[in-house]
């Protein structure tokens, strides 16, 4: 069938503007419905947080138009725009982390490794943790002012600071210290970061790091990652149980055995 939206004739040989295909037909269904979508998250967020200078009439539940389609996308698209260029503005911190521009702290791993400078500004803003470490009498009287994170190595805590100040963390650092990582996120109260190793290790489950998954959920308390990895390896059980990792897990996670097992008996029977 020939479409008025997705054909590539002439514009003098176009079929009539009601005439649409199947596909075009659905892609602006699913667009109205992401507009509706995100009109109702709008809706939901300012009566949560009420701002006398912002109306509550929506446009939910209006017809609306590919007109009002392509104005929402481009919407959108300026958002996007924007939010690339406050990226960008934000790098300034990583730079200042990386040249040590007006560094005021010295942040020292436990593990054996030089102290990394740092800001304690930018701690505090990102941890509430770290926030109150350095408020503390002690943290203020030191002269050398420095902290100490007794449970990272050296690299583990750069890949830290590094985290703190831009946000984001390359795959191959994620991926080497994803566990310390999401444990410190947990310990240190850095939710942005706890988010961004879950849905690392959510990707890249497999039978080989599994078992060591569900330890660093079960430690963090996430609920999410614990649940999908523990279906995970009832699906896989028989690999699971066979591979050499299992027998230590059994000794170091008891508590999380009992969990595994009782779950693969259950989904057995069913």
């Amino acid at each position: 069938m020939d479409c008025c939206v997705c054909t590539t004739m002439p514009l003098i040989l176009r079929p009539p503007r009601n005439t649409i295909c199947g596909a075009c037909y659905e892609g602006v269904r699913s667009i109205i419905n992401m507009m509706g979508s995100v009109e109702s998250e709008k809706v939901k967020a300012i009566v949560a947080n009420p701002n006398p200078n912002t109306s509550l009439l929506s446009r939910r539940n209006s017809s609306k138009t590919l007109e009002d389609c392509i104005r929402w996308c481009s919407e959108q698209m300026e958002q996007f725009n924007q939010q690339k260029q406050d990226l960008v503005f934000l790098r300034g911190f990583v730079a200042a982390f990386k040249e040590q521009i007006h560094t005021d702290i010295l942040v020292t791993p436990g593990r054996h490794g030089p102290p990394i400078p740092a800001h304690k500004s930018v701690l505090a803003a990102r941890s509430e943790i770290f926030k109150n470490m350095l408020e503390c009498d002690e943290c203020k009287e030191a002269p050398s002012k420095s902290i100490t994170i007794t449970d990272l190595k050296h690299e583990e805590l750069e890949c830290l600071l590094e985290f703190l100040y831009s946000g984001s963390l390359g795959v191959e650092k994620l991926e080497k210290h994803v566990y310390a990582l999401s444990q410190a996120a947990d310990k240190y109260m850095i939710p942005h970061l706890l988010k961004h190793c879950e849905r690392y290790l959510l990707s890249s489950l497999s039978t080989c790091n599994a078992l060591q998954t569900l330890e660093i959920a079960d430690t963090c308390s996430n609920h999410t990652l614990k649940e999908t990895t523990l279906d995970f390896l009832v699906k896989n059980i028989d690999r699971v149980v066979s591979s050499p990792k299992f027998e230590a897990f059994v000794h170091r996670s008891p508590h999380l055995t009992v969990q595994l097992v009782t779950r693969a008996f259950a989904n057995g029977a069913k």
